[in-house]
């Protein structure tokens, strides 16, 4: 029997209880409102998204069936955080080397700049684990779980400044209008938790730059596949999904029989023009629907035990901050949600480094050591993948004005670096090499469109068959590039 053929057959436990759900719901359902016989038990199967994935069966046997992406917008810096570089400290203050950078492209801010002085990080590193992981004293929680991580210190990528970075790392695009690529997996590999989004998005602002660029909702949009595949956000607060409650007056039976009829208007509407969003649309009435029950025990985290408050850290009590967020991207993962997307802002040092990066990784250490750990002991980290990364990475010498305790960093596409953990990663592994100056890659180097193939790869999909025909272009998120990094694959 060949591995894929064994991963179709096999049905643990997880897998039985969430496929007969929706049957033993539907039965219920039936025996208390008129109108929901079989057929509209049928239709409402349908339109739960069951048989909505675009991909009739994976392309290989995957290793992850959800994932949990911590994105950290505004480029976290790699020599304070995972790539030590002992040279910057040495050349402290010293012009970088014209054979170093080679005429490189700069942005804006520094480009006219007459001096160039190198700067060493302010933080110290330490050999953590069995696999001897250099991690930084500013991450002293992911060194005690350094063993579960692969560090990949050769990422680069084509754009210099936030907003075409952050697009390419989301949709495979610097420019706007792609689908994200959470959009991406929703379509090709549908849901597995018919009460909740597929792809769920969760923003939290940070303390180290509070008022730092923006995110749109373009990031999470789903471009020009079907609405039924754009990321949910979820807020914090009384309403996490706006207009998601009834109005006074109307209770669920009423809404019931209210989406009934305009699912019936609609379906006639589709059956005249045959306009495929309008399916979406009556999916996305039911899914709002089934929500109003799902999501608020989803978010209410007021029940967990002080344990996870404390292996979370004291933040964690506090909605809508990082450390709360990745409590919710637990529970989402036990709901079976395909693709979690947190978003944290303020990683963008052009000044004040040692102080505003320290504030970023007091929001972050903790909180995403404590997921990782979290996701282990409860049999989830297996198959889900754990992403933590920005857009791009910081520069070896200072922006603007230095000393030995202060300095800023600009933006460096050119190496930067990620970790990712389960779901099919090999642990304990730090991948890729750069120079002494943390300028070029030596060794191994990872771009942006080879670490997407190499996610759906463990989640079973083959980056250059997963193809979307639009305006009479063939698109796929790795656009005409990306190789599978098959060195960092358990």
């Amino acid at each position: 029997m060949d591995e894929l053929h064994e991963y179709r057959m096999n049905l643990n436990r997880r897998d039985f209880l969430s496929k007969t759900s929706l049957g033993l719901g539907a039965a219920a359902l039936a025996s208390i409102i008129p109108g929901c016989g079989s057929k509209a038990i049928s239709r409402l199967e349908n339109l739960a998204g069951k048989s909505k994935s675009a991909l009739d069966t994976t392309h290989i046997a995957p290793k992850a069936k959800r994932v949990i992406y911590l994105f950290q917008s505004g480029g976290p810096s790699q020599i304070e955080l995972f790539d030590p570089k002992p040279l910057l400290t040495k050349m402290f203050g010293k012009e970088l080397p014209d054979s170093v950078r080679m005429g490189q492209r700069l942005t804006g801010m520094t480009a006219g700049q007459s001096s160039f002085p190198l700067a060493g990080s302010h933080f110290k590193f330490q050999q953590k684990g069995q696999s001897g992981a250099m991690m930084s004293e500013a991450m002293p929680h992911l060194g005690e779980i350094a063993d579960e991580l692969c560090i990949i210190r050769s990422m680069h990528t084509e754009a210099i400044n936030h907003g075409p970075a952050t697009s390419f790392f989301q949709t495979g695009h610097q420019q706007p209008g792609r689908p994200s690529i959470g959009s991406w997996l929703s379509y090709g590999l549908g849901s597995l938790n018919n009460n909740l989004p597929t792809f769920s998005v969760l923003l939290s602002r940070g303390s180290g730059r509070p008022n730092a660029q923006p995110l749109y909702s373009r990031l999470w949009g789903n471009g020009f596949l079907p609405s039924l595949h754009q990321g949910v956000q979820f807020r914090s607060g009384a309403d996490p999904v706006l207009f998601l409650n009834d109005l006074p007056g109307i209770d669920k039976l009423t809404r019931r029989r209210m989406l009934d009829q305009i699912a019936a208007l609609n379906q006639a509407k589709y059956e005249e023009n045959d306009d495929p969003e309008i399916l979406t649309r009556i999916s996305q009435y039911e899914m709002a629907y089934r929500m109003q029950t799902s999501v608020p025990d989803t978010m209410d985290i007021s029940k967990e035990p002080d344990e996870i408050f404390e292996l979370y850290g004291s933040n964690s009590r506090i909605p809508g901050t990082y450390a709360a967020n990745c409590i919710l991207a637990r529970r989402m993962a036990e709901k079976d949600v395909r693709f979690i997307q947190l978003y944290h802002m303020g990683w963008d040092q052009h000044d004040n480094l040692p102080i505003g990066l320290g504030k970023q990784c007091n929001d972050v250490d903790q909180p995403t050591a404590a997921l990782i750990k979290d996701l282990k002991r409860r049999g989830l980290l297996d198959d889900t993948l754990v992403v933590w990364g920005g857009e791009f990475g910081r520069t070896n010498y200072c922006q603007g004005k230095m000393s030995i305790e202060n300095y800023g960093r600009d933006h460096h596409p050119r190496c930067f670096s990620i970790f990712m953990a389960g779901g099919g990663i090999k642990p304990g592994v730090t991948y890729g090499e750069t120079d002494d100056f943390s300028y070029n890659i030596v060794k191994d180097p990872v771009h942006v469109h080879d670490f997407q193939a190499t996610m759906m790869h463990l989640l079973g999909i083959d980056h250059e068959k997963f193809i979307y025909k639009h305006q009479g272009r063939r698109y796929r998120l790795t656009d005409v590039d990306g190789q599978v990094v098959n060195d960092i694959l358990a």
